[in-house]
Parts: structure tokens; sequence; C-alpha cells
């Protein structure tokens, strides 16, 4: 079977009833979680992206309580994990204040996190490819924001080198 293209499907959709429509939302969320998760986001969440951002802040924080922290491997496969949560959250929204926003509590999260990330190279590497591409998001932002992401971004890095002196 031949997929449509985006094109294709938005002109098909567009020939359908209210009914079809409805029903055809439905089918596509007993598919797969994740098309269940962003009809939720765009039903319920979308009109608040405030609230949004808090509620996944929330998730991100009970997800770092939950860190099997006995061994490396397991905080490292668990800090991915989040990290694949995290980025599945910013898809559902797209919008690059929330990016910045979920990202840098992420790394604030990541950085915090007992055992030191400081420790470890694979942490310490994630946590600064996430800088990284927080970094790139924050200079296509509005001045204003990025004013105040760059002042959050600043922090996060300061702190970060006084925890790694710290530590060493």
């Amino acid at each position: 079977m031949k997929t449509a293209t985006v094109h294709e499907l938005k002109k098909e959709l567009k020939t359908r009833s209210e009914s079809e429509l409805v029903e055809i939302c439905l089918k596509l969320s007993k598919f797969k979680k994740e098309n269940k998760e962003l009809l939720t986001y765009l039903l319920y969440e979308a009109s608040n992206e405030h609230q949004y951002i808090l509620n996944v802040k929330k998730e991100i924080d009970l997800q770092f309580l939950e860190i099997n922290k006995s061994t490396p491997y397991f905080i490292k496969k668990s800090v991915r994990k989040i990290q694949r949560h995290t980025k599945k959250y910013i898809r559902y929204s797209k919008q690059k204040e929330t990016e910045v926003e979920l990202l840098i509590h992420f790394c604030h999260q990541l950085k915090y996190m007992t055992p030191s990330i400081f420790k470890n190279a694979v942490l310490t590497n994630i946590f600064h490819r996430q800088v990284d591409a927080i970094s790139k998001k924050v200079e296509s932002l509005h001045e204003d924001l990025r004013f105040d992401y760059q002042r959050e971004l600043e922090d996060l890095m300061d702190d970060e080198n006084m925890l790694f002196l710290q530590n060493h």
C-alpha cells in the first residue's frame, strides 16, 4: 500500500463529513498511544500552553525521582528515557518557547540530580548537548524572550561550572 502525502490527506479530509472525521480520529487514537496523547494535547491542552508546560514539568520531576540509581547504567538509561519523553511532549506543542522551557527544566533536573552527572562522561555530554540545543533555539526567539532565556541559560552554565569544580 502506498502512503498518501500530507497534501493528498488534507484534500481528502476536506471532503469528509464531520461524523466521518470524528470516526477517523477515534480510529487513529486506538492505534498508538502517541496518537491518543497528541489528540489529548490538541483537544484539551493546546488552548492553555502555560498549564501544559507545568504539567509536563511535573511529569519530568516525577520521572527524575523514580530513577533507579543503583548503577550508572540504569541512571543513563533512565535519563535517556526522560529525554525521549520530553522531546515527545515538545513535538506535540511545536512552540519554540515550550521547547526552551522544557529543555531548561530537563537540564536543571539533570544537573542537580544525585549522584552528580559530572562524574559520568555520558551524562555530562547529554547535559551539554541539551544546553547547546537550547542556545540555538533561544537565538530564534523574540528578543524579549531571548533575553530572559539567555539569563536562565547562563545561570544553568554558571551553576554547572561551580558544581564541576566542587566535584573535582
